[in-house]
């Protein structure tokens, strides 16, 4: 598996290296329309879907960050109707006791929310209880205490199921009796004359809590939304801007990133570029959940939605991707991307580094030389997904790197630093026999006492059961690299990802960080 992973230093300003980027854009380009075509095969729902996920695991967003990006949204033009519905109804699901305080200050105006609505009415109002006053329900609670408190100018308005009236003396020494009140004859009395109660303390007090925004929430997200467009409330603003500082990026990116449309979807990326680049905070490219990060800070002002599309699916959705070939591409589609994988590989391997971008491809296309970044690495995935999988071509491909590998136990089991089984290898046979003795008694009996495990379509490894004595073990088989540091124990089924995804992360530096030095 003789495979060049171009990780050596580049010499920037090679002409040959422009002739041959010349040479290679064409396969670019025909992979991107391969890959493209793939992915919109179905519509472009699945790439919205995962691009608002990538966006969703950027975790470098503060709390008042992500206050003011969801603010500039909401107070964009047109009006986002659709987008404060959905923050409403998480609000009142997460928080509902925020917009009870402000239901409790504005409580003269739910006089409407219950006029003509007998279900209503029925809901908050008739939840009597036989213990009396501390076990009624809240709607109920605040009737009984204004009608006892305010007796004199209401108690007649009381309709009650039997022949005769309950006296106040009598129901405040037999609580139950409110249970033979007549509710709803009673709270349209009240609505027609007892205007007091509405705006009574009893009434705002059953209010603080938010429990009453469950009778009827699409009428109070409605109400919300007006309180906060066409009145322009500033409690009602207050109240949305400290949620969006409470709750997580994440969770608000998945609720409401996924309901935007690509308009408004580009919208949020160019506010989020804008942000980025004002914080003026340093480039990550060592941590892979910084990529597509880097992506919006570097280029969004000039990437379009269907580029961010592409991209974030070359950076974070390499296997899902191969997946989706082996799906819906047709065997022409499947070849092809295998003839390109190796022409792009095979061709950059020439230069034997990335210096194949000129200097005015770096200052005026930077959103492409990321694309071919990122087409670059998935090639590299595809090949190492595909290409034969024994114990001594892995062993070539970390040597003829400089990648220093480790082998992390037979059949998936870990040992400690000290076991034979992680003696640091680069290819050297120079073990001694008793050494060798005892890593094969080993495996013997883990291979007595393991049940063999098949691999899983994912994995996408082609292994050769009849060349290699290796190959059924090699499912189980794990590493540790040098590329992380020794740090994780690499599966064969997932080493392909992480190599195809270290070389990106150093192609990066190389790239941008070695040019802007140079420069």
């Amino acid at each position: 598996m003789m495979i060049e992973l171009f990780l050596s230093k580049p010499i920037w300003g090679d002409d040959k290296n422009s002739d041959s980027a010349d040479l290679r854009t064409p396969l670019y380009n025909e992979l991107e329309k391969i890959i493209w075509g793939l992915i919109t095969s179905e519509g472009r729902s699945e790439a919205r879907l995962w691009l608002c996920e990538a966006i969703s695991n950027l975790s470098s967003i503060t709390p008042s960050e992500q206050r003011d990006l969801f603010m500039r949204l909401l107070k964009s033009k047109p009006r986002k109707w659709d987008i404060a519905s959905q923050v409403f109804q998480m609000l009142f699901d997460r928080r509902p006791q925020k917009a009870g305080i402000i239901l409790a200050k504005k409580c003269h105006r739910l006089e409407k929310f219950f006029e003509g609505h007998p279900k209503r009415i029925s809901q908050w109002f008739s939840t009597f209880s036989i213990v009396g006053d501390s076990a009624h329900g809240k709607g109920a609670k605040s009737l009984a205490q204004f009608a006892f408190v305010n007796r004199d100018i209401c108690w007649e308005e009381l309709e009650w199921k039997g022949k005769h009236g309950q006296s106040p003396a009598v129901v405040a020494t037999k609580p139950h009796y409110f249970l033979d009140l007549d509710v709803q004859r009673t709270v349209e009395n009240f609505i027609e004359n007892v205007p007091e109660f509405w705006s009574s303390e009893e009434f705002s007090e059953s209010l603080k809590d938010g429990e009453i925004l469950s009778v009827d929430t699409k009428f109070f997200i409605d109400y919300f939304i007006d309180l906060m467009y066409e009145d322009n409330l500033k409690e009602v603003w207050e109240v949305v801007g400290h949620f969006f500082m409470d709750e997580s990026f994440s969770y608000l990116c998945k609720h409401l990133l996924i309901i935007l449309d690509e308009r408004d979807l580009s919208s949020f990326l160019l506010m989020l570029h804008d942000l980025l680049t004002r914080r003026k905070r340093l480039l990550n490219f060592d941590n892979t959940s910084y990529w597509l990060e880097i992506v919006i800070c570097k280029c969004g002002d000039q990437v379009s939605i269907d580029q961010l599309f592409l991209l974030n699916v070359l950076f974070n959705k390499g296997r899902p991707l191969i997946r989706l070939v082996h799906n819906e591409g047709t065997e022409e589609e499947m070849a092809r991307i295998s003839d390109l994988a190796l022409e792009i590989c095979t061709n950059t391997s020439e230069a034997k580094s990335l210096a194949l971008i000129s200097k005015g491809q770096l200052n005026s296309k930077t959103i492409e030389v990321m694309k071919w970044l990122g087409l670059l690495s998935w090639s590299l995935l595809y090949r190492l997904s595909k290409e034969g999988h024994t114990s001594e071509s892995w062993k070539a491909l970390f040597v003829s790197n400089n990648i220093g590998f480790r082998k992390s136990g037979i059949y998936g089991i870990e040992r400690d630093g000290n076991s034979d089984e992680n003696e640091l290898d680069f290819g050297d046979e120079s073990a001694t026999n008793a050494k060798h003795r005892r890593r094969q008694n080993k495996r013997k009996k883990r291979r007595r006492n393991r049940d063999c495990d098949k691999l899983s379509d994912e994995d996408l490894l082609d292994l050769d059961d009849s060349n290699d004595k290796f190959s059924t073990q090699s499912s189980s088989r794990s590493w540790l690299l040098s590329t992380d540091g020794y740090s994780t124990s690499w599966s064969l089924a997932d080493i392909p990802e992480h190599l195809s995804k270290h070389c990106l992360r150093e192609w990066m530096k190389q790239t941008f960080d070695d040019w802007s030095e140079a420069t």
